[in-house]
């Protein structure tokens, strides 16, 4: 498949948030692993903003131990606090040069080798949900055109997460994403469960758990806390696992 054609299947996936029943886990899942293939940049995570001064991320996207390492500080300072607060993309240069009031997020990132950073708002108009982080090892940059790219995808995300927002129900989209941090336990857990059973790396494990909600159309966390409490894909009374 050319990355044009992924390019177009990532912006229809993400046009799936404007029917009903979405899952926001799944979603937030799919922007980060379709930024991850198609843009140059090593490790990205979705940090989302919630009310209180820090970011979090929900997505349960099984971080290499040096993305692991760097979400904590980056949830406090740094570019995607940055891209979230001033609702524009920050794209800074080298983590070598980062601003000093950057210092912890920048000392986790380069110690666990990253050498650039980027961020880019999830936001439409006035509201803006948190921040696609975008992290890279390499000598150079995110290219503008990745940049740009990235905003595209996070916009999209944006438009649909806003879109299923009832009206006169400004803090549905807030409530949203708490459940979907909650989500995310159980989500690992039956992540975990897979993995060990079935002798499946972590990637494959969660694709499991994806591509059955989405076969069977049962919400992403629906599918987990039926693994987590029955050891099963599905209910009991189904044939199968």
């Amino acid at each position: 498949m050319s990355r044009e054609e992924k390019i177009a299947r990532t912006f229809v996936h993400l046009a799936d948030s404007l029917v009903d029943d979405y899952d926001v886990i799944d979603l937030l899942q799919h922007l980060t692993l379709s930024c991850r293939d198609l843009l140059d940049a090593t490790d990205v995570a979705v940090l989302l903003a919630y009310p209180g001064p820090d970011l979090y991320s929900p997505v349960p996207c099984d971080p290499s131990p040096a993305l692991a390492a760097v979400l904590d500080p980056a949830a406090r300072q740094g570019p995607a606090v940055d891209a979230c607060r001033t609702a524009a993309a920050v794209a800074p240069g080298p983590l070598a040069t980062a601003p000093a009031a950057w210092r912890d997020f920048t000392e986790a990132a380069r110690r666990t080798g990253y050498t650039h950073a980027a961020a880019v708002p999830v936001r439409l108009r006035r509201d803006t949900l948190g921040s696609l982080l975008l992290l890279s090892t390499g000598d150079g940059p995110l290219p503008p055109a990745d940049l740009r790219l990235a905003q595209a995808f996070a916009d999209a995300t944006a438009l649909g997460l806003l879109n299923a927002r009832p009206a006169g129900r400004p803090h549905t989209i807030s409530e949203q994403l708490h459940d979907a941090l909650h989500s995310r336990i159980v989500i690992e857990q039956a992540k975990g469960f897979l993995a060990e059973r079935d002798s499946l790396s972590a990637d494959d494990a969660f694709a499991a758990l994806r591509d059955h909600a989405r076969r069977h159309g049962v919400p992403l966390t629906e599918v987990a806390r039926t693994v987590v409490t029955t050891g099963r894909l599905r209910p009991p009374t189904a044939t199968g696992n």
